[in-house]
């Protein structure tokens, strides 16, 4: 397994296939994003089965890979359908991931992306609050 090899699992990920990922990830992995430290694989798994069961889609498209040694990272765009964001509509969010590996699994799977971006900005009332905000900073 590496960088690249973890990239096509997630460009291929849905509700269908999440067990794929026990493929991809080690028992004692420690997943962390803006929001979540997921420590351990079974954790994990309810963090993906949770997370899938709620959207109406969740789509992966990988930009550009790193890796040196153990150690890379993912750049992708996210393509996120929620019920309760944007309307149902889709929101897209850019990030990267690091990744660290042991044993040719993910021990290590922090995500970097803009919470607002995803979040925040498609929740009404504070959605408007956060845009004029960013607004502001920006002049």
């Amino acid at each position: 397994m590496n960088v690249e090899s973890v990239g096509e699992v997630f460009q291929q990920l849905n509700k269908a296939n999440l067990n794929s990922l026990k493929e991809v990830y080690h028992q004692d992995v420690v997943f962390e994003d803006a929001a979540h430290r997921i420590e351990g694989w079974s954790n994990l798994e309810q963090y993906f089965e949770n997370l899938y069961a709620n959207v109406i889609q969740c789509d992966f498209s990988i930009e550009e890979t790193h890796q040196t040694g153990d150690s890379g990272f993912l750049v992708w765009l996210m393509s996120l359908r929620h019920p309760k964001l944007n309307r149902g509509e889709v929101v897209q969010v850019r990030g990267i991931s690091h990744l660290k590996l042991n044993q040719d699994k993910v021990i290590y799977h922090r995500d970097y992306f803009d919470l607002g971006e995803m979040l925040y900005e498609h929740i009404p009332v504070l959605g408007a609050i956060i845009k004029s905000i960013k607004r502001k900073l920006g002049s």
